[in-house]
């Protein structure tokens, strides 16, 4: 019976600590997110979604724009999941390599624009606490992160570009000798 009642309050202690981080995140970090999300939302509106929509298109011309400043600007303004969707002005062969380069910066944008992937929010908060415990300013390390995520969506992109064309390049010569 002991170890019944051990187990409730276990199972229950999980549910409270599970409230108690959602209380410190309702007064936290979330405030400053809606925020966040209703300015980036406004600004798209006054800039004007044709605009932005050409200037991407613009972008997707040069490799290092396409694989950095792109996928940057795709989860601040559009945030994750929907910045996916600017890989439309890319060519079938750069597609998967955007891809890939928004998914390896979901994580480094976070801790400097935590809108832009809301869903990473909990590990970033995981690290900059450790950091904050220290008595340091998690700032600098949210800046290194962002710049080093920027390189690596950068290698990343380039790397998986070669590989799809090398791949789309055999299937279309087995294509061709069948």
């Amino acid at each position: 019976m002991d170890l019944a009642v051990k187990l409730a309050e276990g199972f229950t202690g999980i549910f409270q600590a599970g409230g108690e981080n959602l209380m410190g995140l309702v007064t936290g970090i979330l405030p400053t997110l809606l925020v966040l999300l209703t300015f980036v939302n406004a600004l798209i509106a006054i800039i004007g979604e044709d605009r932005v929509t050409h200037f991407s298109q613009k972008m997707t011309k040069f490799r290092i724009l396409r694989y950095t400043l792109l996928p940057v600007m795709s989860l601040f303004f559009l945030t994750n999941p929907m910045c996916y969707t600017m890989g439309r002005f890319l060519d079938e062969k750069e597609k998967p390599a955007f891809i890939d380069a928004c998914f390896s910066f979901a994580h480094p944008i976070t801790g400097i624009f935590p809108h832009g992937n809301a869903g990473e929010l909990f590990v970033w908060t995981g690290i900059s606490s450790g950091i904050t415990a220290l008595g340091y300013s998690v700032s600098p390390l949210a800046i290194r992160y962002f710049l080093a995520g920027i390189i690596i969506i950068f290698i990343r992109g380039m790397v998986t570009e070669f590989l799809t064309r090398m791949i789309m390049a055999k299937s279309e010569t087995k294509k061709e000798v069948v």
